[in-house]
């Protein structure tokens, strides 16, 4: 089984400047999971986006794909690859050139959410 934990760290880097402005549910060294603050109808925060490892590969979750999914319509064939379900990416080795795209995604996601009013 191979050595995820420098994936686990890229992309945890990617994620964690935006944890000052939400909510930081989990950080430890499996898992980054954010929320906002805003609260839906059935009155649970809004999910921002989370990085998991799990068993044999690195997911990073954006929450933000899944309200505006028009936010894929520029990304890479590579980046699409990874996607598993709607805002579901996977990876399983450090992957520069993608986690440039992927940091640019998540960027994007949050104006996004900023614009509806979701996070400050």
């Amino acid at each position: 089984m191979p050595d995820l934990t420098p994936v686990f760290i890229e992309l945890r880097k990617i994620m964690a400047p935006y944890a000052a402005q939400l909510d930081v549910r989990r950080d430890d060294a499996s898992e980054l999971y954010l929320d906002t603050a805003h609260l839906q109808k059935n009155k649970t925060p809004l999910f921002f986006g989370a990085v998991q490892a799990k068993s044999s590969y690195i997911s990073v979750h954006l929450m933000p794909l899944y309200l505006a999914p028009d936010l894929l319509d520029s990304a890479s064939p590579a980046l699409l690859s990874k996607m598993h379900g709607k805002s579901c990416f996977h990876f399983k080795a450090v992957e520069p050139a993608l986690f440039k795209e992927l940091a640019a995604l998540i960027q994007a996601g949050y104006a996004r959410y900023k614009a509806q009013g979701f996070v400050p």
